[in-house]
């Protein structure tokens, strides 16, 4: 059996938010992501979904309380409403919420089966309402699915979020049409600096528009004020008098958020990253497929807890500057 002891680190901070990888792939080929021909894990590496569901009431065995699921893009696994469905008859036996972040090219298939299963709330990442300035970044012309998508969910009775990466040069004068027509539809919007992570065709350097400036171009036109809300993540919001909305911000690179943090992350293979910036892992479907599951689980997440590193030390500081580290954020679960 679980130990049952809270996931609690060195520097006091209990980790109470797990985002679960159910797959690495993805049906688009965002620039600042991955590469065009990006290299995915063979399937037989990935956690089968009865080791995901195992995995997940490991973690809640432990005291996480909200669980997102990530890829990738995990609408494009096969039966992975089923996984949604097992998982949502935790909620009130001690998971509280149940979530995941999705590009929303398959979210017209999927909102109602979601919200049927005990999902209330998605994340949408959508970076521009352009369909142009859509298929150059995407590499994929889908603006109209991702769309569709997002209509389908809100008809649905979601609440959706919206994740849109600032980047200098190819969305940042949209933003504030983009903030306004998130708002109108009742979807808060959150603003997230591009992270280095992996190798891509480009250099992210070009276009890491740092969201200090951002929001004072912003607060030339709007005003903002800050928010007490929070929704388990690292994002700071502020309110946005004009349009009666929130807007959020996610400043890896200027301004540190780790002293707040409360969660883990899980590859799809069952790689607990502690860190997002951090090269600390520990393997997890090795303790899944060991003679002892529960116990060796438990003994991970304990050394898992011991390694967790006190901050990330993400940077771009410089043109052709190296990505902190070599896996892609597909990779590590977004």
């Amino acid at each position: 059996m679980s130990s049952g002891h809270p996931l609690i680190d060195r520097f006091a901070r209990r980790m109470s938010y797990l985002r679960l990888s159910v797959t690495d792939r993805c049906d688009l080929r965002c620039t600042y992501c991955m590469p065009e021909r990006q290299q995915f894990l063979p399937r037989k590496d990935v956690l089968s979904l009865e080791e995901l569901h195992r995995l997940a009431l490991g973690f809640i065995a432990r005291g996480v309380t909200k669980l997102r699921l990530t890829g990738g893009e995990p609408l494009v696994r096969r039966d992975m409403i089923e996984l949604v469905r097992a998982l949502g008859r935790e909620l009130g036996r001690g998971l509280d919420e149940l979530t995941l972040t999705t590009n929303a090219t398959r979210l017209a298939e999927f909102a109602e089966p979601l919200r049927d299963a005990g999902v209330r709330r998605i994340n949408v990442s959508l970076d521009t309402l352009d369909r142009g300035t859509f298929t150059r970044l995407a590499r994929r012309d889908s603006l109209p699915q991702v769309l569709e998508g997002i209509e389908a969910a809100l008809a649905a009775g979601l609440s959706v979020k919206l994740n849109t990466v600032a980047l200098k040069g190819i969305n940042q004068e949209e933003i504030p049409d983009l903030i306004g027509w998130a708002h109108g539809k009742r979807m808060d919007l959150t603003l997230i600096e591009v992270m280095p992570l992996g190798e891509i065709d480009a250099d992210r350097f070009d276009h890491y528009l740092p969201l200090t400036d951002l929001r004072a171009r912003l607060e030339q036109r709007l005003t903002l004020t800050p928010s007490a809300h929070r929704t388990g993540g690292p994002a700071r919001y502020a309110d946005v008098a004009e349009t009666g909305g929130r807007l959020g911000f996610i400043t890896p690179l200027t301004g540190n958020f780790c002293e707040g943090c409360n969660r883990v992350r899980v590859t799809a293979t069952g790689q607990l990253f502690p860190c997002l910036g951090g090269i600390e892992q520990v393997d997890l479907r090795a303790a899944l497929r060991s003679d002892d599951p529960e116990s060796a689980l438990d003994a991970a997440l304990d050394l898992a807890l011991r390694i967790k590193p006190e901050r990330h030390h993400f940077a771009i500081e410089r043109p052709g500057s190296a990505p902190t580290l070599d896996r892609h954020m597909s990779a590590t679960g977004g």
